[in-house]
């Protein structure tokens, strides 16, 4: 499996798991080696989903909206209300309860 490196660990296991896809296309290996390069494979993605799904929640962005109360964001929400804004200033949404 990849080495782990402080700060490069999901790249390291996302360019094994793309080495790994390569040499099973090239269909050159037996069964047996084909079958432990695609458990190896498996257990890469399952570690950069792991690693992705941690920094999705690390990219939550606090807004302080409107009403004075902050909220937890994700940043594609953000991003997504500062494009629909168009001028570069997030509008929070008012959620009315009556």
């Amino acid at each position: 499996m990849a080495t782990k490196t402080k700060g490069g660990a999901f790249e390291l296991s996302l360019e094994r798991l793309e080495k790994i896809v390569e040499e099973l296309q090239a269909s050159e290996l037996p069964l047996e080696a084909r079958l432990k390069r695609f458990e190896e494979g498996v257990a890469l993605v399952r570690e950069c989903k792991k690693s992705l799904d941690t920094a999705a929640k690390k990219v939550e962005v606090l807004i302080k909206s409107s009403g004075g109360k902050v909220e937890a964001r994700l940043f594609d929400e953000v991003r997504q209300r500062l494009r629909e804004t168009g001028s570069g200033e997030y509008e929070a949404k008012e959620e009315t309860t009556d």
